[in-house]
């Protein structure tokens, strides 16, 4: 890498990122990528509705809470009014709510681009630009970044003039999902759309985004494109030392992590407790930690009915319980490196009524359209 990546006043060392996930990237899990990043990276809230943020709705004001350890605090935010997205962005800087800005225009699924939102509003290149200098002014001296997908679906690719449009309106970095909306998370990313990009705004970083599942492939993206990082999303699900191959290979060394079944143990155990904390609630904290047990076990020679029951589990004792009786000296599995998370593709994607007829007239977006929903 021959340029340091710098988000703002930010240095990010190495220029690994770690990507918005509903339901995933809250404070615990980030405690834990940072623990084995060595705090090195960047790593990004949950998706917050700007006007959930606006309208401090209680559980929102929950989720952009940070560890007092988090530097930069990173936040994601989700709008499609631009003034809504204004309010909440001065209202982040003002109130000193975090240190770093990020824009989803990236989200695919359907109660979002239904509406207008996610990955189908950059297809509608004035209300992008309108967005982007709302945030852009409210946030005075926070940077502003974005990230998007290549487009709608094949007809409909808008990331170079989005990309354009960032680079006019002051955005700081952008981050490219290399999948349209149409694809999901379904077949393979396109990593020469994000090469396409970086030539096209050579005067911002770019990011990629997509099929990251190993340190070795950041490497690759980075070679391959001329990136100027990464964003990993699904292939740190159920792999958080993830980060500490990350750290290992872009610092040139190759001592990865390939741990075995009882430190993997240690590590469920570790998130479940962090969100019992997080939620004051052991209980709900291990129900909320259900989701991931299938991502950490995947590979490991675990039966489907102890798959099951530890899926089941509502306190750390059991957790704990069950996890003592498996063959904890199980090594790393064979092939465990692969595709996790959602991996359907191909979806028709669901648009208000006549969108696609002109990229540049901004009616058409409702307020309604701020729902509180997944990633991209």
């Amino acid at each position: 890498m021959t340029h340091p990546l710098t988000i703002g006043p930010h240095a990010v060392v190495p220029p690994v990122v770690l990507a918005p996930m509903a339901g995933i990237t809250n404070a615990p899990f980030r405690t834990l990528c940072r623990e084995f990043s060595g705090g090195k990276g960047l790593f990004v809230s949950e998706m917050i509705t700007t006007r959930a943020l606006v309208e401090r709705n209680e559980k929102t004001m929950q989720l952009i809470r940070f560890d007092a350890s988090e530097r930069p605090r990173s936040l994601q935010l989700y709008g499609v009014d631009p003034a809504t997205v204004g309010k909440a962005v001065r209202m982040i800087a003002e109130e000193d709510l975090a240190d770093h800005i990020d824009l989803n225009f990236g989200c695919p699924v359907p109660k979002v681009t239904r509406k207008g939102g996610g990955s189908a509003l950059p297809f509608k290149r004035n209300l992008l630009r309108a967005i982007l200098r709302e945030a852009v002014t409210g946030a005075g001296d926070l940077p502003v970044t974005m990230k998007m997908r290549k487009g709608i679906d094949d007809d409909h690719i808008t990331y170079l003039d989005a990309g354009r449009i960032a680079v006019e309106e002051g955005v700081t970095a952008i981050a490219l999902h290399g999948r349209t909306a149409a694809q999901h998370y379904g077949g393979t990313a396109d990593w020469d759309a994000i090469a396409r990009l970086k030539e096209h705004v050579p005067e911002i970083p770019v990011l990629g985004n997509g099929d990251i599942w190993s340190a070795e492939d950041a490497l690759r993206m980075v070679r391959e494109t001329g990136c100027d990082g990464v964003v990993v999303g699904r292939g740190c699900l159920g792999r958080p030392w993830l980060f500490a191959d990350l750290v290992a290979a872009f610092e040139g060394r190759d001592d990865f992590r390939r741990p075995d079944l009882r430190e993997v143990a240690d590590v469920m155990v570790r998130h479940a407790t962090l969100l019992g904390e997080w939620l004051g609630d052991e209980a709900r904290g291990v129900i909320d930690f259900r989701k991931h047990v299938a991502w950490y076990l995947k590979g490991f020679a675990v039966g489907s009915e102890m798959r099951k029951r530890l899926a089941v589990t509502s306190s750390l004792a059991e957790l704990r319980a069950g996890l003592d009786e498996l063959d904890l000296g199980q090594g790393w599995p064979a092939g465990a490196d692969g595709p996790r998370g959602r991996t359907s593709g191909n979806n028709r994607v669901v648009l208000p009524d006549g969108w696609l007829k002109d990229p540049y007239d901004c009616a058409g977006v409702s307020e309604d359209a701020e729902l509180d929903t997944s990633g991209g």
